[in-house]
């Protein structure tokens, strides 16, 4: 009787598709995004439901206002110059690990979605992962603008995380932007 070795090889499997179950909305598009960010757990899960704080990182949202029973509005840029309203409500929550959350009627976009904060097995920070789906305002031609025009949730949604890694991580988001207070030199032809 011969005995296998033990193996070393872990199973690696990109953790946007881990819980197969849990990332069908009930809209026509979807998406589920990952980042590993080196920060405690409830450090993150706090700064985050501080609807408040997303606009640091968050390009396209320009406010939130946090309303009473676990509702927010908040003030969104869309493609050409647009600018939606979408009021949320909770719909789940576990403090320091997940939040779930759905448009209401008076919304201008109807979505859904949720982010989750969960310790990494092999204590190195913590794996945040961001659902979300949602109906494009016009349909597939809204889909496909949005798209092009550099605003459709997927894209979003990773750059997003991606600010807000750095954010938490270093306290600031790097830019080439030149700071509005920069001063020009005068350009002479």
């Amino acid at each position: 009787m011969s005995e296998q070795p033990m193996s070393t090889d872990a199973e690696v499997e990109s953790t946007a598709f881990n819980d197969k179950d849990r990332v069908e909305g009930e809209h026509e598009a979807a998406s589920v995004r990952a980042v590993m960010i080196n920060r405690p757990r409830q450090e993150l899960y706090d700064f985050w439901r501080d609807f408040r704080n997303l606009p640091a990182f968050m390009e396209n949202v320009k406010s939130v206002e946090v309303m009473e029973s676990g509702r927010s509005s908040w003030i969104v840029a869309g493609p050409a110059g647009a600018d939606f309203e979408l009021v949320s409500e909770i719909t789940e929550e576990r403090p320091g690990e997940y939040i779930a959350w759905r448009s209401l009627e008076e919304s201008d976009i109807d979505h859904e979605g949720w982010i989750e904060f969960r310790d990494n097995a092999f204590g190195r920070g913590t794996e945040v992962r961001v659902f979300v789906s949602y109906d494009p305002p016009a349909g597939a031609l809204g889909k496909v603008v949005a798209k092009v025009m550099q605003r459709e949730p997927r894209i979003q949604a990773r750059r997003e995380l991606r600010r807000f890694k750095q954010l938490m991580e270093t306290g600031e988001i790097p830019t080439s932007k030149a700071p509005d207070a920069a001063p020009r030199a005068s350009r002479h032809f």
